[in-house]
């Protein structure tokens, strides 16, 4: 177990890649005061069509390295990781490495507001082929909404497009449009949609231009930072943990240079990014 360390600290903020950098961007706007570090383990994305196995050592080593930078609390800013790995890490590894800290996900935040976001009661999910086969979204929607009906399909060519910056492309015109349409097949009756995969919000403008009209597009990063303020007034305790100087570095396992590079498509800036390993 780790000795607890109760010293003001960053806020983590993890993702298999880029795509976190949506969830951070809408924490960062509405609670720009805070620290952040954000950590992209962009060497071994994608995490979506891996096992449950290999995406919980995966980002249980990405939590124990933020847990050594001084980081009281962690967000999992993408959905897979959410999925597949926070449950357990929750259950079986804080108590052990330190009860005093916190890792929470981005699925139960967007799960808790939806209901006041479609007036037909059915609700489609695109995301990655991981999340989609995870139920995630279903189980948590039902648990809070039983009237909600819940369709999801995966979007695999998507995270590709986006990280090779042909997301304005024409090539992405045929894959939004195959896979609206073939969501909307599945129940027409859609009201509203969760782009399930923090990289699809840069596909938003292309995703609304094909999607039936009246239908919401929901994207998570404004409602992971509603839900993480919120925390904050519940927990004043955790709050005051986190440091404050407006300050943010990036982290990722793979190279620096084509992070800070990619990272423009999402951040619309260049930033400093440093290299990390993560191991055990």
């Amino acid at each position: 177990m780790m000795t607890p360390v109760h010293t003001p600290g960053p806020i983590g903020v993890f993702d298999s890649g880029y795509g976190g950098l949506t969830i951070l961007n809408g924490i960062r706007q509405l609670m720009p005061q805070y620290d952040y570090i954000y950590l992209g383990d962009n060497a071994r994305t994608p995490y979506g069509t891996r096992s449950y196995d290999v995406v919980y050592e995966f980002t249980r080593q990405a939590v124990v390295h933020l847990f050594n930078m001084g980081c009281p609390l962690v967000i999992l800013g993408c959905n897979t990781a959410s999925a597949k790995a926070l449950r357990r890490i929750q259950q079986v590894d804080l108590p052990l490495l330190d009860p005093s800290r916190r890792v929470l996900g981005i699925i139960i935040p967007t799960a808790e507001v939806i209901g006041q976001l479609t007036k037909s009661r059915h609700v489609g999910i695109l995301a990655t082929e991981g999340t989609i086969r995870s139920c995630s979204y279903e189980m948590e929607i039902e648990k809070r909404f039983p009237d909600i009906q819940v369709t999801g399909k995966a979007c695999p060519m998507w995270v590709p497009l986006v990280e090779n910056n042909e997301a304005h492309g024409a090539g992405a015109d045929y894959f939004v449009k195959k896979y609206l349409d073939q969501l909307m097949a599945l129940d027409p009756a859609i009201d509203a949609i969760i782009l399930g995969c923090t990289h699809y919000p840069i596909l938003k403008d292309k995703i609304e231009a094909f999607c039936h009209p009246g239908v919401k597009i929901i994207t998570q990063g404004e409602y992971v930072a509603n839900s993480l303020k919120n925390y904050f007034e519940r927990h004043p305790d955790m709050e005051v943990r986190c440091s404050r100087g407006g300050r943010v570095r990036y982290l990722t396992t793979e190279s620096a240079e084509k992070f800070s590079e990619c990272a423009t498509l999402f951040l619309h800036e260049r930033v400093a990014v440093e290299h990390v390993t993560l191991t055990e």
